[in-house]
């Protein structure tokens, strides 16, 4: 995809960030993957982020990313696949060109590791990655890597193939202020974690989709509940959140770590191979997991009609 495309394909509909599938050795698991990522893809998503967050990028070698991304295109069809990218900016580039080469349709710069950085530093380590490659790029602004108005305005003079911004610090008078400078230069997506819970505000603010994690394991469901955001169903958006995102949200809150341990529990549940999670997250618990299923019942795996 060119990354006008991109753009489109990113605003046209409900993204997710399949979970990276590991083998009983800790080994990513091709085949248990590809047959996950096709039946995400089933459900229409436009795009999917392989090696993601949820895909525990943190816990992958800048080796495996390549392999992980390559797995996710043979399957996807229809449905663009953007790598996870990430660390200090020549790892960082190393990573872009790496996807690039198998045909990746973009990246999400994910924050560079540890230090906290000044605008002027952000600034030169997106625009480094970003004229390394000619796909298109997502900054996500979260963390140690928030970006202020004015520093995202430098970058899109800059850099013609940044065409996204997902924001994870939750901060809606940032995202206001950014939406408003940057108007339709951007697409904007909503990155908080198990973002149904803020998809109202952020929708407000100028975001019109974001990532489900959820998508993982009740695809439906996710695209239940995002239809109904985006067609103004408000009584259908909160008899959900009532219903499974706020229980959800219960669970996932039992341990820090939990937005990903317990979205690659769900999987499992729903009957792929997925594996357990690498260190340093730790998995749900025997008690923690029967409470996931109960939860997923009513949404057990079918395949899209």
């Amino acid at each position: 995809m060119t990354p006008d495309q991109l753009k489109s394909a990113l605003g046209s509909g409900l993204l997710s960030f399949p979970v990276t599938h590991f083998d009983a050795e800790g080994k990513f698991a091709p085949d248990s993957y590809r047959a996950h990522v096709e039946w995400l893809a089933s459900y229409n998503a436009p795009v999917l982020f392989a090696a993601g967050g949820t895909g525990e990028f943190f816990s992958l070698t800048p080796a495996e990313i390549p392999g992980i991304v390559a797995a996710a295109k043979e399957v996807s069809g229809e449905t663009a696949i953007v790598s996870g990218c990430g660390y200090g900016t020549e790892t960082a580039i190393e990573i872009a060109q790496s996807v690039e080469k198998i045909d990746a349709d973009g990246i999400l710069l994910l924050p560079h590791y540890l230090i906290d950085a000044p605008q002027e530093g952000l600034y030169q380590h997106i625009k480094r990655i970003c004229q390394s490659v000619d796909f298109g790029v997502m900054v996500y602004n979260r963390d140690n890597a928030v970006l202020l108005p004015d520093t995202l305005a430098r970058l899109c003079d800059d850099c013609p193939n940044l065409i996204g911004f997902k924001d994870g610090t939750g901060d809606i008078g940032l995202v206001r202020q950014i939406t408003a400078k940057m108007g339709d230069r951007l697409i904007y997506l909503g990155g908080m974690p198990t973002a149904e819970l803020f998809a109202e505000a952020y929708l407000g603010a100028g975001f019109t989709t974001y990532s489900s994690a959820v998508f993982n394991f009740v695809p439906g469901l996710a695209n239940e509940f995002y239809a109904a955001l985006r067609g103004g169903d408000r009584a259908t958006c909160e008899r959900i959140l009532n219903e499974f995102f706020y229980p959800f949200m219960a669970i996932r809150n039992r341990q820090k770590g939990y937005a990903v341990s317990a979205i690659k529990a769900g999987v499992r549940l729903q009957g792929f191979a997925a594996g357990k999670v690498r260190s340093p997250l730790t998995d749900l618990d025997g008690a923690e997991e029967e409470m996931l299923a109960a939860l997923i019942g009513p949404h057990q795996r079918r395949m899209a009609a």
